[in-house]
């Protein structure tokens, strides 16, 4: 272990498929940052050190999980299905703890956003064609 290499790397088990290890990754990230987006809210509205701490080691962690899936996975791919889910998460935590309530033409927005992002996360990517 070098000086640099003081935090190691998180590995899957060997044998796993990438898309599964990607997929993980993708749920943990989207977790960890609600879990962190959530402390923030708590944070600034009783100003509570403990949703500040807890925070903290949530965005400290989803940092650890995000360099690790570097591994296994391509960064857009992995930054683009956390996205998704962070979104579709953050949009329920709204609704349901703080009450926030989005008009109709805010709803097909969301719906519309989500499924381009889920064709780009999704569709089946070509490899670019050799030029003459």
């Amino acid at each position: 272990m070098s000086s640099v290499d003081f935090v190691p790397m998180l590995r899957a088990p060997e044998g796993w498929p990438g898309a599964l290890v990607a997929t993980i990754a993708m749920v943990a990230l989207a977790g960890l940052d609600l879990l962190g987006a959530f402390a923030a809210k708590e944070w600034a509205e009783h100003r509570s050190p403990v949703p500040m701490l807890v925070g903290l080691a949530a965005f400290g962690v989803l940092f650890w999980v995000y360099a690790s899936s570097l591994q296994y996975a391509e960064l857009a791919l992995v930054t683009t299905g956390w996205i998704v889910m962070l979104q579709v998460g953050l949009v329920v935590l709204d609704r349901v703890r703080y009450g926030v309530e989005l008009p109709p033409g805010k709803w097909v927005a969301i719906v519309v956003l989500l499924a381009a992002q889920s064709y780009l996360l999704l569709a089946p990517s070509t490899a670019p064609s050799a030029v003459a």
